[in-house]
């Protein structure tokens, strides 16, 4: 590294510390759960987690992984293809393709590599890629990697979306593909699925959709986002995350017509160059399914959580935008403002992170308060109780 470099990169990051935008990580130092353990030992509410359904640290997940730790070992050292398939990866996705609704499942180590693998691998260069402007930073990552035209159009805005087809059609495109986020993480805002499923099917383009946060909350059985909206016959492609309500682990897949899936397993490059995932998690993620399979329970559960704490934080003076979603967006604006009260929320016993630029726009800083099955009532009213000391503290 030269002096001019290592000189550049410490103004780059000299300019974020000023900003007051630095991420640091706050380590904790036990399991993950609705409450959760600081390296300093203090035990705090844990609003921040993906974990929906509380199944991180739940005793079934935890001795079905253990079992699968025994039975299968720690790690394949190989992709899929070479020597990486035990019998239960087969297992894992013909029981996602049942739970989804599909007609195929492939697994990835992460959903970020998953949406890094479809788009390359399903597109060429005389297609078109449609993509909501506020989609998972994977998504764009992965369009990036394929040669297609692009078009992004405004999120949510059907006659944008309509409008970037037409131009598409007008340049010759061969075949079009739309994608979208199921669920927008930072708010909860769900997609309009059959709006863009109606457009899809009237201007002839595929339709694919992310639901890492609609897998496992959404839906009468939590099949995500497209059973919410009953458009799961219509949606051609789901790709999704083992690792937020289906266990909040680790690994991701890709779901939908079988024909993708099939040349998917043949070109997409995350699937035959990275190590296939590992046997544990794989047995875990069963053990999931079993349980989602037998009671709503905990997605019941995790939905009057959500009710019960928008309700105190509303009476408590803080406007919330309407959602569907268990997650509860506060929207603050300034970014060095949203840090400092995510900093006194965690002194006062409440883990929540701020979310500022580059995550959002300029201007558009929030804290994400994230409910769990795991919390109790007694979580919810101690969270609603901070909530409200530290607004009346920052509302000069």
């Amino acid at each position: 590294m030269t002096g001019a470099y290592r000189q550049h990169l410490q103004a780059e990051l000299a300019a974020i510390e000023a900003a007051g935008r630095t991420k640091r990580d706050r380590v904790i130092a036990g399991p993950q759960g609705g409450r959760v353990r600081l390296a300093d030992g203090r035990s705090v509410l844990n609003f921040s987690a993906n974990n929906y359904l509380g199944l991180a640290g739940h005793p079934a997940i935890v001795a079905a992984a253990r079992a699968g730790l025994e039975r299968w070992g720690y790690g394949l050292a190989s992709s899929r293809f070479i020597c990486g398939t035990q019998e239960i990866h087969p297992e894992l996705e013909t029981r996602l393709s049942a739970f989804l609704g599909t007609e195929a499942t492939t697994l990835y180590t992460s959903c970020f590599d998953a949406n890094g693998g479809v788009f390359e691998a399903l597109l060429g260069a005389e297609d078109a890629v449609f993509s909501d402007e506020r989609n998972h930073a994977s998504i764009i990552d992965g369009i990036r990697l394929c040669p297609a035209r692009r078009y992004r159009y405004r999120s949510g805005d059907l006659a944008d979306l309509e409008a970037k087809l037409g131009e598409a059609d007008a340049a010759g495109a061969r075949f079009k593909l739309i994608v979208t986020d199921g669920v927008f993480s930072l708010d909860g805002v769900i997609a309009p699925l059959p709006g863009i499923c109606d457009l899809a099917e009237r201007l002839g383009a595929a339709v694919m959709v992310d639901d890492s946060h609609g897998t496992g909350v959404l839906g009468t059985r939590g099949r995500g986002t497209a059973e919410h909206t009953g458009t799961t016959s219509r949606v051609d492609l789901i790709s999704g995350t083992l690792g937020k309500a289906l266990g909040g682990a680790s690994g991701g897949f890709v779901s939908g017509r079988k024909e993708m899936i099939d040349l998917l397993r043949q070109r997409s490059r995350p699937y035959l160059f990275s190590n296939s995932l590992a046997p544990v998690m794989v047995a875990a993620s069963l053990a999931v399914l079993d349980l989602l399979e037998r009671s709503t329970e905990l997605r019941d559960r995790l939905f009057a959580n959500a009710a019960f704490l928008r309700a105190g934080l509303a009476v408590a003076g803080f406007p919330l935008p309407p959602s569907e979603h268990s997650i509860v967006p506060i929207r603050v604006g300034d970014a060095d403002r949203a840090r400092k009260i995510a900093d006194r929320l965690l002194e006062k016993g409440v883990y929540v992170v701020a979310f500022f630029p580059p995550h959002v726009p300029e201007g558009a800083s929030s804290l994400r308060v994230q409910v769990s099955a795991a919390h109790t009532q007694a979580d919810l009213k101690a969270a609603i109780q901070a909530f409200a000391e530290t607004k009346i503290e920052f509302s000069g």
